[in-house]
């Protein structure tokens, strides 16, 4: 099998495609990504790429180069996507270019492509908007950022190939963990390095608002397990738990004892989004049987 990764040099390409590489029944790992991000990383570090990686530096609006490779292709896992954790609201043209049209492009691809089979489109919970009550599958979307809205865009292309490809969308709660491709503007992320290094974390507002989050290698590992799933659903909620920004700092202050929390803003009231389990996910992974403080402890140890 032939597999394609856009944005695949990321935070979570990176991962998957370790993952992958290591699979005997994959032929070859494309990772196409413009490396807007500067993750040279992804060629680096003690786990070198297996020679079945091929490596394609090109934008997702580049309609050739993308055509070229998705026809390549048995399966896409589109993971390309304009993030900028936690201005969402900035650049709107750039959120709808990238996540909304750059997805336009890669379903028009795979259309017309004969080979590839199936797509894989990686959504956000953040198309739920934000409110007091769990959403599930069933809730209706109502993104209330403008990375919100142009992903629930890009679902609707997804969507449309539905019946022509397998089609599986799935929004991903807030990714955290340590990888050699790091992201630091993602908030648990962010709080172990300033922890570490700096021996505090800011908090903005009075740190109650409640996210849901999931683990870079549960969502590395639910990829790889969905690219081959039998039963692949139309659609999933990737979360593992939902937590306070207050829980994640004073669990960084259990490990880290020195650590002093700089709130913000105090008297803010930030929007929250919480996620209901997803029992398909657990289906193809299993729950989860780690807590939040052996994650974080096992994080803060990998950091210099």
């Amino acid at each position: 099998m032939n597999i394609l990764i856009t944005g695949g040099a990321g935070y979570l390409g990176t991962e998957l495609c370790l993952r992958l590489m290591q699979r005997t029944d994959i032929e070859t790992v494309t990772v196409y990504d413009n490396l807007s991000r500067k993750n040279f990383n992804f060629f680096l570090g003690p786990e070198k790429l297996d020679s079945k990686v091929r490596f394609v530096e090109a934008e997702i609006l580049d309609s050739y180069t993308l055509e070229k490779e998705v026809n390549k292709a048995d399966c896409v896992v589109h993971l390309a996507a304009k993030v900028t954790t936690p201005f969402a609201d900035e650049s709107a043209h750039l959120f709808d270019q990238v996540n909304n049209w750059g997805t336009a492009e890669l379903c028009r691809a795979a259309e017309n492509s004969s080979r590839c089979k199936r797509i894989i489109y990686m959504s956000s919970a953040g198309v739920y908007g934000s409110g007091e009550e769990a959403v599930n599958l069933t809730t209706p979307p109502n993104p209330k950022t403008f990375y919100g809205i142009s992903k629930l865009k890009g679902e609707r292309h997804a969507e449309r190939l539905a019946g022509k490809k397998e089609v599986s969308i799935v929004r991903c709660a807030n990714v955290y963990g340590y990888s050699k491709s790091m992201r630091f503007d993602a908030v648990i992320n962010r709080f172990v390095l300033h922890a570490r290094h700096h021996g505090r974390v800011t908090i903005n507002g009075d740190g109650d608002q409640k996210r849901a989050f999931v683990h870079v290698d549960r969502v590395s590992l639910f990829l790889e397990r969905l690219i081959f799933s039998a039963n692949m659903q139309p659609r999933y909620n990737l979360t593992d738990a939902d937590h306070t920004v207050n829980d994640i700092a004073y669990t960084l202050k259990e490990i880290l004892p020195e650590t002093e929390m700089l709130y913000v803003d105090q008297q803010l009231k930030l929007r929250q989004i919480t996620v209901a389990p997803d029992r398909n996910v657990d289906a193809l992974i299993g729950a989860k049987e780690i807590t939040l403080e052996e994650e974080l402890r096992e994080f803060s140890d990998k950091m210099a």
